[in-house]
């Protein structure tokens, strides 16, 4: 098969790694793509938001099945106009991807279908969301409508944090994606990350994750795209993934479907397994970031034909097997990430590749010969290994042998699962 991948990040890199791999792939492209993708696959100069032109290259070179990494040509609908035109494609609906383009839509599937997720309200203003929050209290939950780059949310532990994120949503702060707002119960408990695939009436069940958000030892600082993940997350044991399937992502594919809107690409649940079991607290409709990294290092089978089936409603033909290793990884970023921060940064030298351990590339790229960081979130360093600790000392000993000047990292990745232990 010919393969385009669309995207740019350490998802699509961790994809790209793990595609190339397949004895059925004959042709991985990827636009735009990143120096790390670029060892995987021949990049392409493709606007992706130019559907018209994507559909003319997938036409040109005999694409047999488009992989749409992000999520905002999946909002886009890239996936529609590609379908339109006979491609098979890894990736929901414009329609579908409303699951994670509103946070408002997502609450109202899981009210209509009695899928187990905080309660909630929305508003398009910012006094009536006050006058709810202080009626509620705190701790709270503040989120901006749309998408805002894992940056729209705010889990806040006073009033005035509270207030201060409904302000900000509504002077802007997120763009667009701040127009509405969607204020949540608080959820106490344990969060995970659960991953499966549908391709619009048959689910299967991937692998579970947990990753760190806030920037900042401890958890600490604001939130981020993610710092960091590893997995699996010892808190999802298998009667915790029965009870989702169950309970969460099988209403909704029901859901769905009812709705008018089937969905066909990958569930990324994020769960709090709180005293009643897993609640919902949000949707992402693509893999997560940097959660694909673990899981692609973990995955045992050939990528390639589960999100072919996927794609073309033949999921129930495949299984998927997993390695017993622990994979966890740790997010390099930029200095100032996840505020202002330099671009351009040049980045002297990388890990030689090892069995077990794996540069992912995220925010990079090429500049006069010179590796340079372009993003926040620049690399993830990523290590398999018999338990969490083995996994977390083999990642940051690859971290100490970058050479970056402008590189951070956090130091406490997993250590839930190691303070367990």
């Amino acid at each position: 098969m010919k393969v385009l991948l669309i995207g740019s990040g350490g998802r699509e890199h961790a994809l790209a790694w793990k595609l190339a791999q397949s004895p059925l792939l004959s042709k991985l492209y990827a636009a735009p793509g990143n120096p790390g993708i670029a060892e995987e696959a021949e990049l392409v100069s493709l606007n992706v938001e130019d559907h018209q032109a994507v559909i003319a290259f997938c036409r040109d070179h005999g694409i047999d099945l488009v992989v749409v990494g992000p999520e905002a040509p999946l909002v886009a609908g890239l996936s529609d106009d590609l379908r339109a035109a006979g491609f098979a494609v890894f990736g929901p609906s414009k329609a579908a991807a409303q699951l994670e383009g509103s946070k408002g839509f997502t609450k109202d599937i899981c009210a209509r279908y009695k899928i187990p997720t905080g309660a909630y309200q929305r508003f398009t203003a910012a006094e009536p969301a006050k006058a709810y929050i202080r009626e509620q209290g705190a701790p709270i939950v503040v989120k901006a409508d749309g998408l805002a780059a894992g940056k729209g949310v705010t889990v806040a532990m006073t009033l005035d944090e509270a207030l201060s994120a409904v302000d900000d949503c509504f002077a802007g702060a997120f763009g667009a994606a701040g127009a509405e707002v969607v204020v949540e119960a608080y959820l106490d408990g344990e969060e995970a990350s659960f991953f499966c695939l549908s391709d619009g009436k048959t689910a299967l069940a991937l692998a579970t994750a947990q990753d760190h958000k806030r920037v900042g030892d401890g958890d600490t600082g604001p939130n981020t795209g993610g710092m960091g993940a590893y997995s699996p997350a010892p808190v999802m044991t298998p009667e915790m993934v029965e009870r989702t399937m169950k309970e969460i992502i099988e209403p909704t594919i029901r859901g769905m479907a009812e709705s008018g809107f089937p969905f066909t690409g990958v569930f990324f649940a994020g769960l709090m397994i709180t005293a009643k079991g897993p609640e919902l607290i949000e949707y992402n409709v693509r893999f997560g970031d940097p959660e694909c990294q673990v899981l692609m290092m973990r995955l045992k089978s050939d990528l390639l034909p589960i999100l072919h089936a996927a794609a073309t409603g033949t999921l129930d033909q495949v299984t998927a097997e997993w390695h017993d290793e622990t994979a966890l990884t740790v997010v390099m970023a930029s200095k100032g990430y996840p505020g202002a921060y330099d671009k351009g940064t040049p980045i002297a030298h990388l890990p030689e590749p090892r069995e077990g351990a794996k540069v992912f590339h995220a925010g990079t790229a090429r500049k006069d010969g010179q590796l340079v960081a372009t993003g926040g979130r620049v690399l993830n360093l990523t290590a398999t290994a018999k338990t969490v600790a083995e996994a977390q000392a083999k990642a940051y000993a690859l971290v100490d042998q970058v050479e970056w000047e402008n590189g951070f990292c956090r130091r406490d990745i997993g250590w839930r699962a190691i303070d367990r232990a």
